[in-house]
């Protein structure tokens, strides 16, 4: 999931998938965008505006559909065009990454641009928003992990259901819910902006959105910026079984850390033992669900965040240590209800991730293939493994057929930026060098150690120096190796008093900005 995901192992057996054929050029005309203004306190130049698209690309003239779109207007006498901006998903709203963005890059470097966020097709503010089947995710659900038949059969049932909701509902939208339909948005909103050409910057399944916008359009793409990098020759089967090992991964090393700082959480100072109590924590909540909200797949919700940034993990460990020792279930339900808990938004993201990656590439339709393979990943990497299966479990029942992923090898760009943690579980770092392979000219800056998902601006500024220097003039780094620069990641967050308020306390390792963009950044994928 590039929010979360599910996991699969082995062979793909597939319902036969449409070739994805590049849309041609400028297919669509656009009518002149009209900004009205929405400023809002943070961010009080923000405008707001809309485009209208085809549903179907390949039918111009047929159905429209409209976008929303946010902008930060550039202020600078040295003008360079509009940089779009997107947050991930699929599914994630990017109005109001503009202001993130605006107000995080350089002064001198956003006054440049116009910052352009967009809800793509399906999300948000955009028409028509996509929502199957409003409160598909409200607790208590069964338990991910099927133990028993009946327990599997329900959380089938589950997936089953929101399938067939999202064909009654959709059925003439969801063959046009691609990852390419999106990228052909793009060229109509590019053209709605005026402009030759376009800079991009993407987050999570945000990469993989402009690496398939450059295929489509090279000619188009000024500059173009990817942070934490989406596995293109995974999408989506062979990223999910990355992702979850490395999701697996970064648990271990919450439980670690916890494990160091046994002085203030009082969990135990061998990080087995930990993870063992949190493993009973997660059976004592399948018999007894904390508030009436959080049994064991709510815990797997709230814990997952962690894994994309630990900022998070000293108000996860203040809720488990208050869980374990102190009998205390609000920190635990707060927690699910300010990291986990979805809500109408929450259900539009996962009807258009659904869509997405269901439409963009073939899945198993046999359940017990999921069966299996689940079962067998589980053994290994046992944190989120069920509960992924379980997210991307419609696909098995998908009322439209699959594609095939777009090839985006790329030899016809300007020099492309890439950015990648080596430990990110929600892209694993593989995916940043095999797209910086496939992208010929484009530059890899690591964050040598990092967890986190989505690390430009977000406090490290050797991350961030990089960043500005492309943005203004086009300079990429150059190494002689795989790898063309490296920069240290952040420090550890310091550990939070097991008894103290959630509210008095910070979980930001680095700055309110860096906070503010993970809150915005997912990837399910």
């Amino acid at each position: 999931m590039l929010c979360g995901a599910a996991v699969l192992a082995g062979s793909l057996t597939a319902v036969p998938a449409e070739a994805s054929t590049p849309y041609p050029a400028a297919a669509a005309k656009a009518a002149k965008i009209v900004w009205k203004k929405c400023g809002t306190t943070e961010h009080p130049t923000l405008q707001c505006g809309t485009v209208e698209v085809p549903l179907d690309h390949k039918d111009p003239s047929g159905r429209r559909i409209t976008l929303a779109l946010s902008r930060i207007p550039h202020t600078a006498k040295t003008y360079q065009g509009p940089l779009l901006v997107n947050p991930g998903g699929p599914g994630g709203s990017g109005l109001s990454l503009a202001g993130v963005v605006a107000s995080s890059l350089p002064k001198a470097v956003a006054a440049q641009y116009d910052i352009i966020g967009f809800d793509p097709r399906g999300v948000g503010e955009s028409y028509p928003a996509l929502d199957c089947r409003p409160g598909h995710f409200q607790p208590v659900r069964p338990d991910s992990v099927p133990s028993t038949s009946a327990l599997e059969q329900a959380n089938l049932a589950r997936v089953q259901a929101f399938a067939a909701a999202c064909g009654r509902k959709y059925a003439s939208v969801l063959p046009y819910m691609s990852t390419a339909d999106s990228a052909a948005d793009l060229d109509v909103i590019r053209q709605a902006l005026g402009a030759e050409k376009i800079s991009y910057l993407g987050y999570s399944y945000g990469t993989y959105l402009g690496a398939v916008y450059a295929k489509l359009h090279p000619e188009r793409v000024r500059r173009l910026v990817l942070d934490s990098v989406v596995d293109p020759t995974g999408v989506w089967h062979d990223s999910n079984i990355q992702q979850n090992h490395a999701f697996e991964s970064r648990h271990q090393a919450f439980m670690a850390w916890i494990a160091k700082h046994h002085s203030t959480y009082g969990l135990g100072t061998d990080p087995a033992g930990v993870e063992a109590t949190w493993y009973a924590m997660r059976a004592a909540l399948a018999r007894k669900p904390a508030g009436g909200k959080v049994g064991p797949s709510e815990l797997e919700d709230t814990f997952v965040p962690g894994g994309y940034y630990d900022g998070h993990w000293p108000r996860l460990a203040q809720a488990f240590a208050a869980y374990v020792r102190d009998g205390r279930t609000e920190p635990l339900v707060e927690a699910y209800e300010d990291l986990a808990a979805i809500d109408a938004a929450g259900d539009n993201n996962y009807s258009v991730y659904t869509a997405v990656q269901c439409r963009d590439a073939s899945w198993p339709r046999d359940w017990q293939q999921w069966r299996e393979e689940t079962w067998d990943v589980h053994r290994k990497a046992p944190f989120m493994t069920w509960n992924n299966t379980w997210y991307n479990a419609p696909c098995a029942f998908w009322p439209v057929p699959s594609q095939r992923p777009v090839d985006v090898a790329n030899s016809k760009l300007p020099p492309v930026l890439l950015f990648q943690a080596t430990d990110d579980a929600a892209t694993p770092y593989a995916g940043g060098v095999t797209m910086h392979r496939l992208l010929a000219g484009s530059s890899l800056v690591v964050e040598q150690g990092g967890g986190n998902h989505g690390i430009t601006l977000s406090g490290n500024g050797c991350l961030d120096r990089h960043l500005a220097a492309y943005l203004t003039d086009g300079t990429v780094p150059r190494g002689r190796g795989v790898v063309d620069a490296v920069c240290p990641r952040l420090p550890d967050p310091k550990p939070q008093d097991a008894k103290a308020s959630p509210s008095k306390a910070s979980s930001a390792p680095g700055t309110a900005r860096g906070a503010a963009l993970h809150d915005i950044v997912r990837f399910r994928g």
